[in-house]
């Protein structure tokens, strides 16, 4: 079944999520009006390679910050699932729980069953990423249907930095 995927220059859809204490959160609320947001979009706890995407996004967090990019990450984990995953990997940026199928189709996601009781015990995203400028609009985004397809970090980092430093417009806003 195909759904409307999300597109360059569409307004981010409002989400509301859930936070390591079981609190409902908004999924992009910039620390300061300038901000954009990167969104990162991960499998949940049972995924290794989003432990080490979670670790290089915090490594290189100072980065994002200095061009005023806001980080935070959401699975469609539980709140339980959520915290196992933070005793694994420490950041300082908010990662949430709780994306619902909803949520996954107004986002375009790919999403996967799991392949045994042992890998998880729900259906989840595939990785996405997403930017969001201070106008809520999507300026970039990435969608993958595998785990080992995700931008690279520094390649972005340095593309927002040009971007946001020459006010470069959203681009591919149309398709063919």
């Amino acid at each position: 079944m195909n759904y409307e995927k999300l597109t360059p220059g569409a307004s981010f859809p409002s989400i509301q999520v859930l936070d390591k204490d079981g609190k409902t959160q908004s999924l992009v609320a910039p620390q300061e009006a300038e901000n954009w947001t990167l969104l990162v979009i991960y499998r949940g706890v049972h995924c290794p390679i989003c432990s080490k995407y979670l670790t290089q996004l915090q490594e290189m967090r100072s980065q994002f910050q200095d061009i005023n990019v806001d980080i935070v990450a959401v699975s469609a984990d539980s709140v339980d699932q959520l915290n196992t995953k933070l005793a694994d990997v420490s950041v300082e940026f908010p990662v949430y729980a709780g994306l619902n199928k909803d949520h996954m189709r107004k986002l375009g996601l790919y999403v996967s069953q799991p392949t045994s009781d042992t890998e998880t015990d729900h259906d989840f995203p595939e990785p996405g990423l997403f930017v969001i400028n201070n106008d809520n609009k999507v300026q970039v985004l990435e969608i993958a249907n595998s785990p080992f397809v995700r931008p690279d970090l520094k390649m972005l980092v340095s593309g927002l930095g040009y971007t946001r430093k020459n006010d470069y417009p959203i681009r591919g806003t149309k398709t063919i």
